[in-house]
């Protein structure tokens, strides 16, 4: 009686942590919608519907609805059970609109506004460009700030330009008043950064992430562009995506997006979501 006893709770124990991991994966793992922009063009309802059966409860996007008013997207969204942490805004709409980025925030119930690119010359990422954003976003981050929505900017490699004697990036974090960042893992490598060194040199500046594997050998730039069939399943690229999602989750990353920008992205991302239930 007490062997089965113990086995039975040994049983209950291990479906506790295995439905825990699960929720956690449901309450914190996502995916960046641009990943099926060609999915979306052709069929909202059915795109959404398909993400939705991936299990997957958590979006950022909404700075484009393909062609629908915006609240017939949202309710889209809810209709699918779609939950909205993030949602997407150019850098001129917070440079000089940003009150509109707040009223999308708050229209898709999102707590995190996120600006992806910094307009510059095609070949060089300037220090002048860098400081502009940071008063820019630094500006419109308070605005939002005070309506409990966060700022966060998306490095896209070409941040990672020496600079004085560090980075471009390191200026822009270190005077990061009131915004923070989302890291796209693949970006930061492209780049030429180290994704756990940034975690560990700035460990409370980065709020979200994108979950993206390089295949091997890629050679990256600091042009902020790359070849998208670049992007591969979780797990089976370049960058050890297991450890950095341990290292998000212990610096207090609140989402991870899955972002897969490649043609097979419908094909990968059941694999990419079943990779993360392992960790």
């Amino acid at each position: 009686m007490k062997k089965i006893l113990v086995l039975s709770l040994m049983v209950v124990l291990v479906c506790n942590q295995s439905c825990k991991q699960e929720s956690d994966m449901e309450d914190k793992v996502g995916i960046q919608l641009y990943s099926l922009r060609n999915q979306f063009e052709k069929d909202v309802p059915g795109t959404m519907a398909k993400i939705s059966s991936w299990g997957i409860t958590i979006i950022e996007g909404g700075e484009n609805t393909y062609g629908l008013e915006e609240s017939k997207f949202i309710a889209l969204l809810k209709e699918h059970g779609l939950k909205t942490a993030s949602v997407g805004a150019s850098f001129e709409e917070l440079r000089d609109h940003p009150e509109k980025s707040l009223q999308r925030a708050k229209a898709f119930g999102a707590s995190y506004v996120m600006c992806a690119w910094i307009p510059h010359a095609e070949d060089y990422f300037a220090p002048e460009n860098a400081k502009n954003a940071v008063t820019i976003f630094n500006k419109a981050g308070k605005l939002l700030k005070e309506k409990g929505i966060t700022l966060v900017y998306h490095p896209h490699g070409y941040e990672f330009q020496p600079y004085e004697d560090g980075t471009v990036f390191d200026y822009m974090a270190k005077n990061a008043a009131h915004f923070d960042f989302e890291m796209d893992v693949y970006w930061v490598v492209h780049g030429g950064e180290n994704p756990m060194a940034l975690f560990e040199r700035y460990p409370d500046k980065f709020k979200l992430m994108h979950l993206k594997d390089m295949e091997k050998g890629t050679v990256g730039n600091h042009t902020g562009h790359g070849d998208v069939e670049t992007n591969v399943v979780l797990g089976s690229g370049m960058i050890d995506i297991k450890a950095l999602v341990l290292k998000g989750k212990e610096h207090g990353v609140e989402y991870m997006f899955i972002e897969d920008e490649s043609s097979r992205v419908v094909d990968q991302v059941p694999l990419s979501l079943e990779f993360l239930k392992k960790i």
